[in-house]
């Protein structure tokens, strides 16, 4: 029952994760968290072993889903390795600090950034011109339109190392927090942030996990048992991601994060 279930959890939080391009983590966490407070077989459960878990699952997330979004053409890998200089060092940061987290101050901080993030999403400009506007000129094409965006190098880079924190710290990959980013602040297209976002958390997430495994976080017992459910759900949330609305995506995100956000601020009062 525990191994089914376990393969289920793997295979929904990477589907979910990687059609918004969040990595799965930020479905993941909270969900061992909660099992781990009903279910005695889930009683090894801790923010350490649970963030450990999370990264490894999302190295698999994370390829199979780029794997796709590059054959289709939508990863901006330019962007993508640029911002990687400032999330690998961040996110190795941030798994050395999770070491000093209890379970209930985890789930308190770990709640206030879900319902900071699900807000993000409610941020409208009054045009859709991104707040910084200057940068590296930058266009794609994706299914015959051709969508053209600015990237501020430095910026970006400074905004993902403090991504790269919070994911190793949180064990979310960072995309629910670089992807809001991307769109709000950057003004990237939501599809190209979406998969652009993938493509760095695959890579973020092998040296992240690479931390944890190195403070013996990891236990291989149970993230054994996640990873193929999540390479499959990596992989088919990529496809889905190619036919729903932008704003369908945006819809289910917010009421999701704030339901989150509000389970976890509640376990870590409790």
């Amino acid at each position: 029952m525990d191994l089914l279930l376990s393969l289920f959890i793997g295979l929904v939080t990477a589907l979910i994760g990687s059609i918004a391009g969040l990595g799965g983590g930020v479905i993941l966490v909270p969900s061992l968290l909660f099992l781990g407070e009903i279910m005695p077989s889930f009683d090894w459960v801790t923010p350490q072993k649970i963030v450990g878990i999370s990264l490894v699952v999302m190295i698999f997330t994370g390829l199979s889903s780029t794997i796709t979004y590059i054959r289709h053409k939508r990863v901006d890998i330019r962007v993508g390795l640029l911002m990687l200089i400032g999330s690998i060092p961040g996110g190795i940061i941030g798994s050395y600090i999770n070491q000093y987290f209890k379970s209930d101050a985890f789930s308190l901080f770990f709640g206030i950034v879900m319902i900071l993030v699900s807000l993000m999403f409610f941020i409208r400009k009054k045009d859709k011109s991104a707040v910084f506007k200057t940068g590296e000129n930058r266009s794609m094409d994706i299914n015959g339109q051709e969508y053209a965006y600015s990237f501020p190098i430095a910026m970006g880079i400074v905004l993902a190392f403090a991504v790269g924190i919070l994911s190793g710290l949180l064990g979310i990959g960072g995309g629910s927090l670089i992807v809001p980013a991307m769109i709000l602040l950057l003004g990237f297209p939501p599809h190209i942030a979406t998969a652009t976002s993938m493509f760095m958390i695959f890579f973020a997430s092998v040296s992240s996990s690479a931390t944890h495994i190195v403070l013996g976080h990891v236990d291989w017992n149970y993230a054994l048992v996640f990873i193929p459910g999540a390479y499959v759900g990596g992989m088919l949330g990529a496809r889905l991601n190619r036919k729903l609305k932008s704003q369908s995506v945006e819809w289910f995100l917010r009421v999701l994060l704030i339901l989150i956000g509000i389970r976890l601020v509640w376990q870590g009062l409790g």
